[in-house]
């Protein structure tokens, strides 16, 4: 569960974190017999355990084609992320990728931790590939086979520009939004979404993360691999390692905000893809990491530790997130709440600030034009310093009632 001191802080954590809890054990309780799918359930916990939470929810069909979908493309990502193989070596096994998923005794020895296991027993995820129906297998090749070439291409190329960076971002993610739109349609609960915004949906996940993990990307052994675009970083540093030196804080910072900024962008797309889903649980499955994505950009703005250590949103908050995102007022409501947040760590003086704000209050606006933000539960409470003394007294009267009980009974 989240650390004492989090808790302490932000008591009213609490009671998702245990609903958390136990949803985990529940996921771990719904591990099919079968040992193919077995193991993938499992490496599904492992390489995701938030990811496998909300896929529980999903219809089983759906959710066996979900599961196969993200084990593969984790594969092929894999071994795009290994920097210890050759290219020569790499680049034929991401564009034949699509083949792989066919052939029951294929593996490829690569990655680390789970990740290599999964590599190495990846039979396992093309036996369970080829039980799912023709339909969702067609859209896992279709997009496994865009995937892997568009990887293939960049492993030859830098990120030049902001165009290579949107066309990177939609290889290795914007992809993977069409592909679960083709699933979803497959399953007969969704109508087809445009492409433009199953594109967007990926592209603002992708593009968070790329921000989140600088500092792990540029220390990644035996070499770096980087995906800020020149065109941005170039504008504050003369390499893109550069940013990581203490000398450097100013113009790091405001490099940060850029990309965040460029981030935004796909904000309103991700709403109105969300507002057009009908099915709960393929609803959920959606908005969960959207609301996660947006909480993140929110804490990097602005935030040297992006280049000092890992910055993410606390288990607590995660929690809350999972707990609490139930209808479009909530996505509407994180969404505004998070933007707020954002827009009060603007600094005026920073050289991005006018296109930040015009991007944030568009985002505030299209939340605010939907007449939903007074259905839902803030994620950010606005008198939390009053709210917190309160639960913290509560949490004191519990556990001292918990410590006279125990003492009693002995």
């Amino acid at each position: 569960m989240g650390s004492l001191g989090a808790i302490v802080r932000h008591p009213d954590d609490v009671y998702p974190l245990l609903k958390l809890k136990m949803a985990a054990r529940h996921a771990e309780k719904q591990i099919p017999e079968e040992p193919h799918w077995a193991f993938c359930y499992t490496m599904l916990l492992k390489v995701s355990r938030s990811f496998a939470l909300v896929i529980q929810q999903l219809d089983p069909q759906l959710r066996n084609a979900v599961c196969i979908f993200y084990l593969v493309l984790r594969a092929l990502d894999t071994v795009e992320d290994d920097t210890s193989i050759a290219t020569d070596v790499k680049v034929p096994i991401l564009i034949a990728f699509h083949r792989h998923i066919y052939d029951r005794v294929w593996h490829f020895s690569c990655g680390t931790k789970e990740y290599k296991v999964l590599m190495d027993q990846f039979h396992h995820v093309s036996t369970a590939f080829l039980e799912l129906e023709k339909n969702y297998q067609a859209a896992i090749e279709n997009i496994t086979k865009g995937m892997g070439a568009g990887m293939a291409k960049f492993i030859c190329n830098e990120v030049e520009t902001v165009d290579d960076y949107d066309e990177y971002c939609h290889y290795v993610a914007g992809l993977v939004g069409l592909g679960l739109s083709k699933l979803f349609h497959a399953s007969g609960k969704e109508d087809l979404a445009p492409d433009h915004l199953s594109n967007s949906m990926g592209l603002f996940l992708q593009k968070t993360n790329i921000i989140r993990d600088y500092l792990e990307d540029i220390n990644e052994i035996p070499k770096s691999r980087m995906f800020w675009p020149r065109q941005i970083w170039s504008k504050y540093v003369n390499k893109i390692e550069d940013l990581k030196y203490e000398e450097n804080s100013v113009k790091a910072v405001q490099c940060l905000n850029d990309m965040v900024t460029n981030a935004l962008l796909h904000a309103e797309d991700c709403l109105k893809y969300m507002s057009a889903l009908r099915d709960m649980s393929i609803f959920r499955f959606c908005a969960i990491p959207q609301i996660m994505a947006i909480g993140t950009l929110a804490l990097c703005y602005n935030n040297i530790e992006v280049f000092r250590g890992v910055v993410k949103m606390r288990r607590g908050l995660t929690a809350k997130v999972i707990d609490r995102t139930k209808t479009m007022a909530d996505v509407y409501g994180a969404f505004f709440d998070f933007s707020c947040m954002l827009k009060s760590k603007v600094d005026k003086n920073d050289p991005n600030a006018t296109k930040t704000l015009s991007r944030l209050e568009a985002i505030q606006k299209t939340c605010r034009e939907s007449g939903l933000l007074s259905k839902r539960k803030p994620y950010i409470l606005r008198n939390e310093s009053t709210y917190s003394s309160t639960m913290v007294l509560i949490l004191v009267i519990i556990l001292s009632i918990i410590f006279a009980y125990l003492s009693a009974k002995r």
